[in-house]
């Protein structure tokens, strides 16, 4: 079971980036998934979430309006569009997937986690 992130780097305040996380089969099949992100010295938190079909999706406040969580079933893959970036969004950002097919904004929901892409929005 493994979920890779990539689409990480340097971006300015303003900008865009999308995030990728590939999944084995096994950690796709009917499972909501969700991106988290964890600045230095703070605690990892909620971004967004999508489920299974794609047909419910939560954000975080602090990114609505400005993100989108999307899904392709059929390429196992999961991304994070992020527009309008601001330095406050620099962080280490995880895909994770989630015991249930509904999408889920708690951690204890999620049982498999990628191992992270650092995002760094210069101002």
């Amino acid at each position: 079971v493994q979920l890779q992130a990539s689409g990480g780097g340097l971006v300015q305040a303003g900008g865009s980036q999308r995030l990728s996380c590939a999944a084995s089969r096994r950690t796709f099949s009917n499972n909501g998934m969700g991106w988290f992100r964890q600045a230095p010295g703070m605690e990892r938190e909620f971004v967004g979430a999508i489920s299974w079909r794609g047909d419910t999706r939560y954000y975080a406040d602090s990114v609505k309006g400005r993100f989108t969580i999307s899904r392709d079933n059929a390429k196992n893959t999961v991304y994070l569009q992020m527009n309008s970036l601001k330095p406050e969004d620099t962080a280490v950002y995880f895909c994770a997937a989630n015991r249930y097919a509904a999408a889920a904004t708690t951690r204890e929901a999620y049982n498999y986690w990628g191992q992270g892409t650092l995002v760094t929005v210069s101002s």
